[in-house]
């Protein structure tokens, strides 16, 4: 199952969720990128939003306004929907409408993979290669990762510090896979000092000494942060 995080409120961009690409709210056109992957589901913080995702055809449930991440808005939907604790859930954030269904996938794989194997991992997620310019944009997240491509952290700045500037520099992209257990083990967590200080929530599962298996992937794909991102990403990908 696929669940897309729709929050209306946004400080740097108000209401980005309903932006218009290619003719389409941007929820939307996420949840159009996707719907061919698993069933999807738009999790809302408002009555509008959840008609308008029934209008373009799509299933959609009401959630509270206090969340302070996707993750925990995507976990009061998984409990609404009431599904089994081993069915794997994606969060696919609402700000990526350029989103690859191959990228989607992979993160699906690497879930049902650790199932499998039976490994200790929280969730997945995944990257990919970006400049040196696109590193420095505090709005695009870095990770980097460990020898087992799990992640050691999550930053809004330029990491690692590269002496020599010869790096590649990883990308994240906000899609994580979970199952129910591990949404619901994720949301049980405290919130973590790092995760308030850098306003990234994948670092709570960090904090707690959990592990998020990454995926490195091919995509030209970006999250919207702010109205520039839009206009960049209408500009080069479209």
């Amino acid at each position: 199952m696929i669940i897309i995080p729709a929050r209306l409120a946004s400080n740097r961009f108000p209401n980005k969720i309903l932006a218009d690409i290619n003719g389409f709210p941007m929820v939307i056109a996420t949840a159009k990128r996707v719907q061919n992957l698993d069933r999807v589901v738009i999790a809302a913080d408002s009555e509008d939003v959840v008609t308008m995702a029934k209008e373009y055809g799509f299933e959609a449930v009401l959630t509270g306004m206090h969340h302070q991440s996707g993750t925990d808005r995507i976990h009061e939907a998984s409990n609404i929907l009431d599904i089994s604790e081993y069915e794997i859930i994606v969060n696919v954030q609402a700000d990526e409408p350029f989103i690859e269904p191959e990228v989607v996938e992979k993160v699906i794989e690497r879930v049902k993979k650790a199932k499998e194997l039976d490994e200790e991992i929280i969730c997945a997620s995944c990257y990919k290669i970006i400049d040196k310019s696109f590193a420095s944009d505090p709005n695009h997240v870095k990770v980097i990762t460990d020898v087992y491509e799990n992640a050691i952290y999550f930053s809004r700045s330029k990491i690692p510090y590269d002496r020599e500037e010869h790096l590649e520099y990883f990308g994240h992209l906000g899609i994580y896979g979970f199952t129910k257990k591990s949404l619901k083990e994720f949301c049980e967590l405290k919130p973590a000092p790092l995760e308030n200080i850098e306003k990234l929530e994948q670092l709570r599962a960090l904090y707690h000494g959990k592990k998020i298996a990454m995926v490195r992937v091919e995509s030209k794909s970006f999250g919207i942060d702010t109205k520039e991102d839009l206009q960049r990403a209408l500009g080069e990908l479209c």
